[in-house]
C-alpha cells in the first residue's frame, strides 16, 4: 500500500476512534453527574437548594416515606409552562431522594384518561384541572408514611417559591399522627362567616377564613375561642389573639390564667386596626379602632400607647396613593437575624403599628423580634391615618429603635392578685355564688408570651394576592406577613424547622443602603424645607390680616402708599418662598433619584467591567511573562 495512503487511512481511523472515545465518555460523565445530582445554587437566598430545615426534618425519618408525582405527559393537552414547571418539581423530588439517603422513594405516574393511574391520583387526593381544550392534566403529588397519608392536589408556578415549603410540609404532617391543637380568640371574623360590618354596607357577609387561618388549619387543629369563654380549654397548648378591642376585665383574666397554667400566647395588638373601620354616614370620620391587654401588659412591665403609631423615614411603604411613614415596609436590617423565629424573615409590611415601652417585670426576659430604625418617630394615629404628608415635615426623628414585635419568656406573676373580676352588680336580679376556681397567682414553669404591635398586617389586603388559576383558587404572598406569623405559630406548636423553609416565599430584595441614603438626605433638606414652610405661613398669615383690616365694618378706606407697598412686599415674598420651596422638594426628588440610578447602574455594570478589566490584567502579565 501506498505509504501516502497508508498515514491517510490511519489518520482517519485514529480520528474515528478519538472522536467515539470522546463521546463515550461524555455520555458516560453525563450519566454519572446525572446519578450525583450536584447543582451549584448562585441564587443570593440559595432558592435551589435544600435549607437546613428541610435536611433536618429528612434526617429525623426512620420510616420509608412514599411520594407518587402525578404528572400529565401529553403534549398536546399540558401547557407549555406547566411542563417546564414539572420538571423542575422532578428535579427538586431528586433533591429529596438524594437528601433522605434512600429514605424516600419518588414514584412517576402519568394519569391518562381511565386508567388505574387517574384512579389512583383520586384516591390519593390529587386533583385534575380542565383546560380551556377540555381536556383534564394533573400535577401533583400525594405523601404517603404507613396509614398517614398528606396531598398537593395541583402544583401551581405560582407557588414556586412556596414549593419545598409544601413539600417539607407534607412529610412533616405524615411523620406526626395528630395535628397540635391551637386556639384563636377574635373580634373580628378571621374564621370566616357572617361580617356584620360587610352587612351593614349591603356588601357579601359570608367570608371565607383569613388566608393565615386557611395555611394554619393546614397544618394544626384550629379552635374558635369566643371572647366570652371562662376559660381556655386544657387541650389548647398555644392560643392566638387577634385585634382584642375592649377586652373586658374577666377576658383578660381568662388569658391571665391561661398564661399561668404553662400556656402560649401570641397577640396582635394595634393603636390604630386600619381595616377595622365600621361603616359611617358620609362625611363622617369613623371611630379609630384600638386594642390592647392593658392589665396584661401592666402586671408584665409594659406599655402600649393606643394613641400613638410609629413612623420611620427609613422603612417608608410607597402606596398607591404616595409615601406614608406610618406605613413601614419592613427589611432585614428592622429584624432580629440572631432568633428562630425571624432568622429568615425579610420584607414585612407593618401599617399604623405600635410600640411596646417599659422594663420587664421580674423573672421576665425581653426579646425584640422587629423594630424601627433610628430615623423614626411617634405621631399621633388621626395625623397618620389622614393627613400622611404631614408627617415628613412635623415629625422629629428621635433616634430610638421602637419595638414593634417582642418575645416574653420566663416565669408570670398574675394581673389580678385579687383573682377572678366580679361581674357588675344587678340590683333587679341578684345573681346566686357561682364555684370559682382557685386562681393561680404565678407560673409554676416558664412559658413564653409574642406580642406584634399591629393587626392590619395579617390581615389579606396587606399579607396576600387572591389569583384564579386553571379554574382553582389560590393565594400568594404579597410580602413575608404571611410567614412571619406561621412562623411564630409554629416555633411555639410544631416543628420549628419548617421556618427556614417557608421564608422563601419573599422575592424582593430591597436596596438597604439606599433606603438609608435617602432617609439622610430628606433629614438634610427637612430642615430648610421646614423654614421655607413657616416663612410662607408667616407671610399668608400677615396678608390675611392686611386683607382682614380694609374689609372691617367701619374701615372702608383705601389703603396708603405705604400699605400699598406692605401688601405688594408680601405677595412678592410669598411668591419667592413658593418658588424656593418648590425648588428645594424637587431638588430633594432628584438627589433621591439620581443615588437610586447610580446604584443600579452599579449594580448592573460592576461586573462587566470587573470581568473585563481582569481580562486586561490577564494579558498584560501574559505578555510581560512573554517579553521576558
Amino acid at each position: 500500500m501506498d505509504p501516502t495512503k497508508k498515514k491517510q487511512l490511519e489518520t482517519l481511523l485514529y480520528s474515528t476512534v478519538g472522536i467515539a472515545a470522546v463521546a463515550l465518555i461524555a455520555i458516560a460523565f453525563n450519566l454519572i453527574a446525572a446519578g450525583a445530582r450536584q447543582r451549584i445554587d448562585l441564587t443570593a437566598e440559595n432558592a435551589y437548594t435544600l435549607s437546613p430545615g428541610t435536611k433536618a426534618i429528612l434526617a429525623k425519618l426512620d420510616t420509608p416515606v412514599q411520594i407518587r408525582f402525578y404528572r400529565t405527559k401529553n403534549a398536546s393537552a399540558m401547557p407549555v409552562f406547566l411542563s417546564t414547571y414539572a420538571q423542575r418539581v422532578e428535579d427538586l423530588l431528586g433533591e429529596y431522594r438524594q437528601a433522605s439517603k434512600g429514605r424516600i422513594e419518588i414514584q412517576r405516574l402519568n394519569p391518562e384518561p381511565d386508567s388505574d393511574a387517574e384512579d389512583s391520583a383520586r384516591l390519593d387526593g390529587v386533583e385534575g384541572q380542565q383546560t380551556r381544550a377540555g381536556e383534564k392534566i394533573y400535577l401533583g403529588l400525594s405523601v404517603a408514611m404507613l396509614d398517614q397519608k398528606q396531598a398537593i392536589s395541583f402544583l401551581t408556578p405560582d407557588r414556586e417559591r412556596l414549593l419545598e415549603y409544601d413539600i417539607s410540609r407534607a412529610i412533616a404532617r405524615v411523620m406526626t399522627a395528630e395535628k397540635p391543637v391551637i386556639g384563636v380568640m377574635s373580634p373580628l371574623p378571621v374564621l370566616g362567616g357572617a361580617n356584620p360590618m360587610a352587612m351593614q354596607m349591603r356588601q357579601q357577609s359570608n367570608q371565607p377564613p383569613w388566608a393565615v387561618m386557611s395555611e394554619l388549619m393546614r397544618d394544626f387543629n384550629v379552635k374558635k375561642v369566643e371572647v366570652t369563654a371562662e376559660a381556655i380549654p386544657d387541650d389548647i397548648k398555644v392560643l392566638l389573639v387577634i385585634h382584642p378591642k375592649a377586652f373586658s376585665d374577666n377576658a383578660q383574666y381568662v388569658l391571665d390564667q391561661f398564661v399561668l397554667r404553662g400556656g402560649k400566647l401570641i397577640a396582635f395588638v394595634d393603636p390604630l386596626c386600619a381595616l377595622d373601620r365600621p361603616p359611617t354616614a358620609p362625611g363622617q370620620m369613623p371611630p379609630m379602632s384600638t386594642s390592647t391587654l392593658d392589665k396584661l401588659f401592666k402586671a408584665w412591665g409594659l406599655t402600649f400607647d393606643t394613641t400613638k403609631v410609629v413612623a420611620d423615614m427609613e422603612h417608608v411603604a410607597r402606596l398607591q396613593e404616595g409615601p406614608n411613614p406610618a406605613v413601614l415596609a419592613l427589611n432585614e436590617t428592622a429584624i432580629n437575624k440572631e432568633d428562630v423565629v425571624t432568622a429568615n424573615a425579610d420584607n414585612l409590611l407593618m401599617a399604623f403599628a405600635g410600640t411596646f415601652s417599659g422594663t420587664p417585670a421580674d423573672g421576665l426576659a425581653r426579646t425584640v423580634l422587629i423594630k424601627s430604625s433610628k430615623h423614626s418617630g411617634l405621631v399621633d394615629g388621626i395625623t397618620a391615618s389622614y393627613a400622611a404628608g404631614q408627617i415628613a415635615s412635623n415629625m422629629v426623628p428621635s433616634t430610638t429603635e421602637f419595638p414593634l414585635a417582642i418575645r416574653l419568656t420566663g416565669k408570670f406573676k398574675t394581673a389580678f392578685p385579687d383573682g377572678k373580676p366580679k361581674p357588675a352588680a344587678t340590683p333587679s336580679e341578684p345573681k346566686p355564688e357561682e364555684k370559682v376556681a382557685p386562681a393561680l397567682k404565678e407560673s409554676t414553669e416558664p412559658t413564653t408570651v409574642v406580642l406584634i404591635g399591629d393587626a392590619d398586617m395579617i390581615q389579606d389586603p396587606l399579607s396576600v394576592r387572591e389569583l384564579q388559576a386553571i379554574g382553582q383558587r389560590l393565594i400568594m404572598p404579597l410580602n413575608g406577613n404571611l410567614s412571619f406569623a406561621q412562623s411564630v405559630v409554629e416555633q411555639l406548636a410544631g416543628d420549628s424547622n419548617l421556618i427556614a423553609v417557608r421564608s422563601r416565599a419573599s422575592r424582593e430584595r430591597p436596596f438597604t443602603v439606599v433606603q438609608k441614603m435617602q432617609a439622610n438626605a430628606e433629614a438634610n433638606y427637612r430642615t430648610k424645607i421646614k423654614e421655607l414652610e413657616g416663612s410662607l405661613a408667616e407671610t399668608q398669615r400677615n396678608l390675611n390680616e392686611l386683607q382682614k383690616s380694609k374689609g372691617e365694618a367701619g374701615q372702608r378706606f383705601i389703603l396708603s402708599p405705604e400699605q400699598q407697598q406692605e401688601l405688594v412686599n408680601f405677595r412678592k415674598k410669598e411668591t419667592d418662598v413658593k418658588v424656593q420651596l418648590k425648588d428645594m422638594r424637587k431638588q430633594l426628588r432628584s438627589e433621591i433619584d439620581s443615588l437610586e440610578n447610580r446604584i443600579k447602574w452599579l449594580n448592573i455594570a460592576g461586573m462587566p467591567v470587573a470581568v473585563v478589566l481582569a481580562g486586561f490584567g490577564l494579558a498584560a502579565m501574559k505578555r510581560k511573562r512573554a517579553g521576558k
